[in-house]
């Protein structure tokens, strides 16, 4: 009897999951603070990859995935997320939080998720301008980019 109850829980647990992840709808700006500004760990791009001062280019977006590398949707999105930092480099940046750890749990918090995975995407200024739940195929999470003058 304990097989088949995980079983019916494991099923249950799978319709929920997909249900979300089938979320391709749009979502409305959030309030993750009152300016609608995040925090600059996502968007500081005072400093180069070798660590040094100088100035670089001020990607046009930023797109943070907020998951977990232990959710299959989350899983689903790491080429996706590969494939636009790869091809739109230098316009776009991607970062990754796994909010399933100590590191990256605060972000879910200054976020505000609510379901894993979230894509959040922000202008060049660190504002918020969109926001999506579930997985986000690649095509339509290009749309969203080219609303920023990405190309």
């Amino acid at each position: 009897m304990k097989k088949k109850g995980k079983l019916f829980l494991s099923v249950i647990l799978l319709s929920v999951l997909s249900m979300l992840c089938s979320n391709h709808k749009e979502k409305a700006k959030s309030s993750v603070n009152p300016d609608n500004t995040v925090y600059q760990s996502a968007v500081d791009t005072s400093k180069t990859n070798t660590g040094s001062s100088a100035k670089i280019d001020t990607p046009l977006v930023t797109f943070i995935e907020l998951g977990s590398v232990n959710c299959i949707p989350c899983k689903m999105m790491q080429p996706v997320m590969k494939q636009i930092e790869e091809e739109y480099k230098g316009s776009v940046k991607v970062v990754f939080y796994d909010v399933w750890t100590e590191k990256g749990k605060p972000y879910a918090d200054t976020f505000k998720i609510r379901v894993i995975p979230t894509q959040v995407f922000l202008d060049k200024n660190g504002n918020e301008y969109f926001r999506h739940e579930g997985f986000f195929p690649k095509q339509e999470l290009i749309k969203i980019l080219k609303q920023k003058g990405v190309k």
